[in-house]
């Protein structure tokens, strides 16, 4: 399965001084970047699957699994979307100290959930409705700066003959297996010399791609 990404701006209910959060995480109805539409009764077969592990998918920062901040006490459907309740643990974890003043102050008002799609059906005008989710974790985000910097919106871009920026980029190879340093020196020595080019480069953004294919295919790496 696919792991894919769905980001809203986070409709945050309540933050307390405690590290309580809640608000809803995905809302039902929404035509996303994927042209999908998640529909009521998604969430419901995965929730439960985390119900019967006596768990609940974990409270982390931008999609980072080795940086979680917090625990989800309540997360249920209901007819708006998927409704969160949490603690951001403010009194054990640095970086969430940080995020939950970033949110009381107002300046972080993202949120993304981590699915695989297990069912869906085509609608109209090339619109899927998402029927079933299987949900890996939810995310608080920096919104809307996440949203450019997944690795499909950068393979869109070299697609339309567009080049990324080089912390785009350098995420793209992260997220596609690469190490900090090498993901760092193939962005450093091929793609800044591409972007000194003109904008726009069909070509330019060709050479990436392919060297990307190569590159993959010579370290083991699938996406």
């Amino acid at each position: 399965m696919r792991h894919k990404t769905i980001d809203v701006t986070f409709d945050i209910k309540a933050v307390e001084d405690d590290g309580f959060f809640s608000g809803y995480g995905s809302v039902f109805g929404n035509v996303d970047s994927y042209r999908e539409i998640v529909k009521r009764g998604a969430f419901v077969k995965s929730l439960d699957e985390w119900q019967a592990r006596s768990r609940m998918p974990p409270v982390l920062w931008n999609h980072n699994h080795n940086e979680p901040i917090g625990v989800y006490t309540k997360m249920e459907e209901d007819e708006n979307g998927l409704y969160v309740e949490g603690r951001l643990l403010v009194g054990e974890v640095q970086r969430a100290r940080e995020i939950h003043a970033l949110m009381k102050a107002g300046a972080i008002d993202g949120m993304s959930i981590g699915y695989a799609v297990k069912r869906s059906q085509k609608a109209d005008r090339g619109v899927v409705n998402l029927l079933e989710l299987k949900l890996f974790e939810v995310s608080i985000v920096t919104f809307p700066a996440n949203e450019e910097s997944r690795v499909d919106a950068v393979k869109a871009a070299l697609e339309e003959g567009e080049l990324p920026t080089l912390p785009e980029f350098e995420k793209f190879l992260r997220e596609a297996g690469f190490s900090k340093t090498q993901s760092a020196a193939i962005a450093t020595s091929g793609l800044s010399k591409l972007l000194r080019g003109e904008p726009g480069d069909k070509q330019a953004s060709k050479s990436v791609s392919d060297a990307l294919a190569f590159l993959k295919a010579h370290n083991g790496v699938t996406q």
